[in-house]
């Protein structure tokens, strides 16, 4: 009884053993992949790990990094040279970058700035050129900052959420976010249609009268008229649009964003823009009134911590 006991169970280990040696042998017909497994993975962890030393940061202008349109067509728009978006930054893309050593991406561009192109069938305000650098726009003439530039949007009615999805994938590659926030100036048609409830848009509620006042968002020029500077051509001779006309109507004049304090900026100005008030008395040799704290402060702060797409 003993040895037929002792023959069962040998021959239940030996089966075991054998069945043991048959797998150990499918796998080890790559004797060195396991290890090879084990070592890339390692790599990536010490890729992927909190850097120790200084930041390192790599700037990325959307509007350009993903474009494989290679046209470049002088005055050109969207159809015929092309735009990046959002979703051309792939999990390929950002594998590479942080392949670099870096720690940051600093996403360009990023905020909806004023352009030529047409986007009110999204319910998109229609820019006046005449105001507007180029057919995409600058991109630091913010005209609305609780939203994102509809250029860099492959769905243009999706474009938040393709933001936010960029983000989600460039923190699963142990990468941080930078981005623009621009708060000096925005572009003369600033208009947010995408602003928190309760939130204003600048100058709304300015006194209009005064050069300068703290409670103020702009500057003014009162008893004076914005003008377009001359040799502006929105576009080139092939743009058209029942907006270009040579003007922009801006009464009082504001203070154009580079610190012009006369209604007539000229074309190597930033007169697309105009300056944001945030406490200086720009004519009075730059006298600083932060104290009640200025409103354009307080609507830059409901911006960061409300507008924002959290990280």
């Amino acid at each position: 009884m003993k040895v037929s006991l002792g023959f069962r169970n040998l021959q239940k280990l030996s089966a075991a053993c054998l069945t043991i040696c048959l797998i150990a042998g499918c796998l080890s017909t790559k004797p060195n992949e396991k290890d090879e497994q084990q070592k890339e993975h390692e790599q990536k962890q010490q890729l992927w790990a909190e850097p120790a030393g200084k930041p390192v940061i790599y700037q990325v202008l959307v509007r350009l990094f993903g474009n494989q349109n290679l046209t470049n067509q002088l005055n050109g728009s969207i159809e015929q040279n092309g735009a990046g978006k959002f979703n051309d930054i792939t999990d390929r893309a950002l594998d590479s970058i942080k392949g670099l050593g870096i720690t940051h991406i600093w996403y360009t561009g990023v905020l909806e700035h004023a352009t030529m192109t047409d986007y009110t069938k999204f319910g998109i305000a229609l820019d006046d050129p005449d105001v507007v650098k180029g057919r995409a726009g600058s991109p630091y003439a913010v005209k609305d900052y609780y939203d994102v530039d509809p250029d860099l949007a492959v769905n243009v009615n999706e474009r938040l959420q393709e933001f936010q999805a960029l983000i989600g994938r460039t923190h699963e590659h142990g990468l941080k976010v930078v981005m623009d926030f621009i708060p000096n100036h925005v572009a003369r048609g600033y208009h947010s249609d995408r602003k928190p409830k309760g939130v204003i848009d600048f100058g709304a509620d300015d006194d209009t009268t005064l050069r300068f006042s703290p409670q103020n968002d702009f500057y003014y020029l009162p008893g004076t008229s914005f003008k377009v500077p001359a040799g502006v051509d929105p576009g080139g001779r092939d743009f058209h649009s029942l907006l270009k006309d040579g003007k922009f109507k801006e009464v009082p004049a504001k203070v154009t964003g580079n610190n012009v304090l006369r209604p007539d900026p000229s074309i190597d100005d930033w007169y697309e823009t105009i300056k944001l008030n945030y406490g200086i008395d720009l004519f009075h040799a730059d006298a600083v009134h932060f104290n009640p704290v200025p409103p354009v402060w307080k609507k830059c702060g409901i911006y960061c911590s409300i507008g924002r797409p959290r990280e």
